[in-house]
C-alpha cells in the first residue's frame, strides 16, 4: 500500500500539447531537410555566398553613411513625390513603346512649328521649366553657405 501511496504522491508527468507522432515526424523531416541542405552547399558555395554577404554589407554600410542619399530617401517618402516617381516611370514605359512604333521626326521649320504647336510640347517645356527653376534654386541655396565662408 505503500508503493501506491508513493506512486499517487508523485506528480504526473507534463502532458505537451502537440508533441505527437505527426510533429515528431515533422521535425524529423525538418532535420532530414537541413542534414541535405548542409550536405549539398560545398566550401566554394560557402565561400561565394560569404563573399555576397559581406560585399552587401559593405555596400549597405557606404549607402547609410552617404547623407545625401539618405536625404534623398526621406524626401522620396514623401506622397507628392512618390506620386511623381510613380508617373514618371509610366512616362518612361510609354515612351520607349512610342520610340520604338514611331518613325522618324520631320525635319526643317515645319516639323518644328509643327511640334511646337502640340499642347504636349508646350506643357512638357513647362515642365522641364519648372524642375530647372526649382534645382537651380536648390543648387544657389546648397553652395550659399559655402561661398559665405571662404
Amino acid at each position: 500500500m505503500t508503493s501506491q501511496i508513493e506512486v499517487s504522491d508523485r506528480p504526473a508527468p507534463p502532458s505537451e500539447p502537440g508533441v505527437g507522432p505527426a510533429e515528431l515526424a515533422r521535425l524529423s523531416e525538418l532535420a532530414t531537410l537541413v542534414t541535405a541542405a548542409q550536405d549539398a552547399m560545398s566550401d566554394d558555395i560557402v565561400t561565394r555566398l560569404s563573399a555576397a554577404l559581406n560585399e552587401g554589407m559593405i555596400l549597405l554600410d557606404r549607402l547609410t553613411r552617404n547623407q545625401a542619399l539618405m536625404r534623398l530617401l526621406h524626401t522620396l517618402e514623401r506622397a507628392e513625390c512618390q506620386n511623381l516617381l510613380e508617373a514618371l516611370a509610366e512616362a518612361l514605359a510609354a515612351t520607349s513603346r512610342d520610340l520604338a512604333k514611331g518613325r522618324a521626326a520631320d525635319g526643317g521649320l515645319g516639323g518644328w512649328v509643327r511640334l511646337l504647336r502640340d499642347p504636349d510640347t508646350c506643357e512638357t517645356l513647362r515642365l522641364v521649366s519648372v524642375l530647372g527653376s526649382h534645382l537651380s534654386r536648390n543648387l544657389q541655396a546648397s553652395r550659399a553657405p559655402d561661398s559665405s565662408s571662404s
